[in-house]
């Protein structure tokens, strides 16, 4: 759990100093990077790491994970310029994709699957009290103290995690089984596919036009690189990214579901903090606590899906979740204008509870019909899907957004530059002012639609691609007093 707050805490926390790092290192330009940085070394290392855990195991992992975060912490604190400071958040990054699936696997390791819900849902709760602790604590130091301390506070916390690591992380024993090669061919070619390709998603239409050759440029080489890591892969001994991820059922309709649940969570968490200060005029604190009660209902929902689940199996418990969440989703754009912060704020109460319902029961399945040899890998492979789904949903759902704001306002303008001129309230006339409103509240709502949208494509997916029951392995059926020993699950 220190080990994930390390992650959930560095998600938030720095983009309350932005500020003060461009006040002291200029570089305003390119200070995005920042977070695409970060996002980008995390997400195309997961498969990595996973592969990796699957062969020399969890703690190793993990602990190179918490070193190289706290190595890239320690730099970030040393950047003399934006550039610098960029490339170590990269570090950073490099570190915090093992945190992020090694965690999620070892909790499937070392609990029965009666009580994974229950530790999951913990774990669930470092991210929601992280959502809420994170802004505030980096608005204080960003205020108190100098902006280095937001790197810095991650040393001791970190080193605490990686003593009680090392110290008293005991993986279960395990049959001893001849360690193949590392694909480090493999690794190197998704590495650079990842790279190229979520940059592309996250810089078009930001840095570039998406029709520009930058854009274009980057998207070729991406496709290209999907066809070198194809032909890598098939023909490596252990591939990073094994066939079977998507040859099993099962597996394969959670990474579709789990891709379209980062989509559709774009929506809230990207668009409705500007809805809550442009329409319902509230201050940044109280925007993002509109935003926090969702994280807050998510975990209690987790750790109760569990009494859902048992009852009428994983895929039943999803497609109940995904249901929910569509009609949330679709009830956000019915909400009066401009109406009042409590109704929103219910909207997400709602959503973080019907989330926790999909979720859980989808990451718990699938870490219950693989043995441990392969639970790294397919649970690096769900969460992967989710970080894609993320980045395309925030690519797709700002196209959407900016296209609807320009047609209300009869030309080309961005949610953004909008937001920014409803920021100052001098800066337009009152009649101007409530129909650059009414133009937020169109473009935000179109994205609710389209999350919507999202949601009810997880719920075709489950139903038409997941299996009633989960395939569990033996030992997942029986109770911890008499477990057996893994099977290898067949192809």
């Amino acid at each position: 759990m220190l080990s994930m707050a390390l992650v959930a805490v560095d998600a938030t926390i720095v983009s309350t100093a932005v500020p003060q790092i461009v006040g002291s290192l200029g570089g305003f330009p390119i200070f995005s990077w920042l977070f695409s940085g970060y996002l980008l070394a995390a997400t195309v290392t997961l498969p990595v790491y996973g592969k990796l855990s699957d062969t020399f195991g969890r703690k190793p992992v993990l602990i190179a994970g918490s070193v190289l975060f706290l190595l890239g912490s320690a730099l970030c604190a040393l950047a003399w310029n934006m550039e610098s400071l960029i490339a170590f958040r990269v570090v950073q990054g490099l570190g915090g994709g093992a945190l992020q699936g090694t965690v999620q696997t070892l909790a499937a390791d070392l609990y029965p699957l009666k009580e994974r819900p229950r530790i999951q849902a913990r774990l669930s709760t470092v991210w929601a009290a992280s959502a809420v602790a994170g802004p505030a604590l980096g608005g204080l130091i960003a205020s108190c103290a100098d902006w280095r301390w937001i790197f810095l506070i991650n040393l001791p916390i970190g080193a605490l995690a990686l003593w009680l690591i090392v110290r008293h992380l005991h993986e279960p024993d395990r049959e001893k089984v001849p360690r193949g090669r590392v694909d480090w061919p493999g690794a190197l070619t998704v590495f650079a596919c990842g790279g190229v390709l979520l940059t592309a998603l996250v810089q078009g239409g930001v840095a570039w036009p998406w029709l520009s050759a930058p854009s274009l440029a980057l998207f070729a080489a991406g496709f290209a690189l999907v066809a070198l890591v194809v032909l890598v892969e098939r023909r490596a001994a252990e591939p990073i990214i094994p066939g079977w991820v998507w040859r099993r059922r099962t597996i394969a309709a959670v990474n579709l579901a789990l891709g379209a649940l980062g989509l559709l969570m774009v929506a809230p968490t990207v668009f409705l903090p500007t809805y809550a200060q442009s329409v319902l005029g509230l201050a940044p604190v109280a925007a993002g606590f509109v935003l926090s009660v969702m994280t807050l209902s998510w975990p209690v929902s987790a750790a109760l899906s569990q009494h859902v689940y048992r009852r009428i199996g994983f895929r039943n418990a999803a497609v109940v979740g995904s249901s929910a969440a569509a009609l949330i989703l679709f009830a956000f754009p019915l909400l009066p204008y401009p109406g009042s912060a409590w109704q929103p704020a219910l909207i997400m109460l709602l959503l973080g509870a019907a989330l926790g319902v999909f979720q859980l029961p989808l990451v718990v399945g699938v870490q219950s019909t693989v043995d441990w040899a392969e639970r790294g890998t397919a649970t690096a492979s769900i969460l992967f899907c989710r970080q894609i789904g993320q980045t395309l949903g925030a690519a797709l759902f700002g196209a959407v957004a900016n296209g609807v704001l320009s047609a209300r306002l009869g030309g080309s303008g961005s949610l953004d530059s909008v937001a920014r001129v409803l920021d100052d309230p001098g800066s337009v006339s009152g009649p101007d002012r409530e129909r650059l409103r009414r133009a937020v509240d169109g473009a935000v709502d179109a994205v609710f639609l389209g999350a919507g949208a999202a949601a009810c494509l997880a719920l075709l997916v489950l139903l038409a691609l997941a299996p009633r029951r989960f395939p569990l392995l033996p030992e997942q059926r029986r109770t911890p007093s008499d477990q057996v020993s893994p099977a290898r699950r067949p192809e």
